[in-house]
C-alpha cells in the first residue's frame, strides 16, 4: 500500500529569514586632516622605526648600539683633548664621519629594508595609497625619515665633539666654523645614503637580501674606488686619482668636503679634487640624490597600482 507524505501548506523561502541588525556603526562626522597630517604621521611612525622605537626591544638593539658605536670615539677624544690641554681636536669635524663610514653602512644597511621592505612584503603600500595619501607623499616620507634618522646618527657625535671643544676651552670661532662644515657634509652623507639604501631595499621584499645587496654596494664600490686610486697613486698617475672618486659614495663625500669645507682628503697622497673638479662632484651627488628619488618614485607608482 502506497503511503501518501504530507506536503507542507507553505514553503519557506529565503527572503522569510533575512534579519537586518544594527551593530552600532555610525559616520564618522569628524575633521579631515587630510594628505598633509598623512604624510606627517608616516614620516613620524618610519623616523621612529628607524631607532626601533614603538617597537620590541630586540628592534631597539642594533640601532641603539650603532649610535652609541658612534658617539663613544668622540667621548674619548674630548677627554683626551680636555686632560691633556690640546690646542686643536684629534680629528676635524668634516672627517670623523669618513672615519666612522663602517658603521653609518651597517645602519643605512639596516635600517632602510626595515623602513620598506615589510611593506612590500606584507603588501600594505596599496592600502596606503587607498586613502588621501599619494605615491609622492610615501616616497617622500619614507626618503626624509631615513635621511633624518641618518642625520641623527652622524650629527649627534660632532655635537659631543664641539661640546667637549668648548670645555676644553678652544678657540670658538675656529670650532663653530669647523662644526657647522661638519653638519653640512654629514646633511649631504645623510641623503645620498638614504637614497641609496631605499632605492635597493625597494626592490626585494626580503629584508636579509636587502641588508646584504646594500652592505655590498657601499663595501665593493668603496674598496674598487680605493685600490684603483691606490694604483694610480703607485704609477704618478694623480691626475686621475679625483675623477675615480666619482664612484663611490663615501669618496663622493670626502671630494665634495675637501674641495668646499676645508677638509683634508682622504684620498691617496691627499691629492683631494680642485675647484672645478668640486663643481662636478657636488653635482654628481646632488644628481645621485635626485635620481635616487625619481627611482623610488617610479617603482612604488607600480607596486601601488
Amino acid at each position: 500500500m502506497a503511503v501518501e507524505q504530507p506536503v507542507p501548506t507553505s514553503a519557506a523561502t529565503p527572503g522569510d529569514q533575512t534579519r537586518i541588525h544594527n551593530i552600532g556603526y555610525r559616520n564618522y562626522d569628524g575633521p579631515r586632516l587630510g594628505r598633509s597630517y598623512a604624510t606627517r604621521s608616516l614620516y613620524s611612525q618610519s623616523l621612529r622605526g628607524a631607532y626601533g622605537l614603538g617597537r620590541s626591544v630586540k628592534s631597539k638593539v642594533l640601532p641603539m648600539l650603532l649610535f652609541v658605536v658612534m658617539c663613544v670615539p668622540a667621548a674619548i677624544m674630548v677627554a683626551v683633548a680636555v686632560a691633556t690641554k690640546a690646542k686643536d681636536l684629534p680629528v676635524d669635524y668634516t672627517r670623523y664621519a669618513i672615519i666612522m663610514q663602517a658603521v653609518i653602512s651597517l645602519y643605512v644597511a639596516s635600517q632602510a629594508p626595515q623602513s620598506v621592505s615589510r611593506d612590500l612584503r606584507f603588501k600594505t603600500v596599496p592600502l596606503y595609497f587607498s586613502r588621501p595619501i599619494e605615491t609622492a607623499d610615501y616616497v617622500r616620507a619614507k626618503y626624509a625619515a631615513l635621511a633624518s634618522a641618518m642625520f641623527v646618527l652622524t650629527a649627534a657625535p660632532l655635537i659631543v665633539l664641539y661640546v667637549g671643544a668648548l670645555l676644553a676651552k678652544l678657540d670658538f670661532a675656529d670650532q663653530t666654523k669647523g662644526f657647522a662644515q661638519g653638519l653640512v657634509s654629514v646633511a649631504l652623507l645623510s641623503l645620498l645614503f638614504a637614497g641609496i639604501g631605499l632605492v635597493i631595499a625597494s626592490v626585494t621584499p626580503r629584508r636579509g637580501f636587502g641588508i646584504a645587496a646594500v652592505i655590498a654596494v657601499l663595501t665593493i664600490s668603496y674598496g674598487a674606488v680605493s685600490t684603483l686610486q691606490a694604483i694610480a697613486d703607485a704609477q704618478n698617475s694623480t691626475g686621475a686619482i679625483p675623477w675615480i672618486g666619482l664612484f663611490s659614495p663615501v669618496t663622493l663625500i670626502d671630494g665634495v668636503q675637501s674641495a668646499f669645507l676645508g677638509a683634508s682628503s682622504a684620498f691617496p697622497g691627499a691629492v683631494g679634487p680642485t675647484n672645478g673638479e668640486g663643481v662636478v662632484y657636488v653635482l654628481v651627488v646632488l644628481g645621485l640624490i635626485a635620481a635616487c628619488y625619481g627611482l623610488l618614485m617610479r617603482r612604488y607608482q607600480k607596486v601601488g597600482l
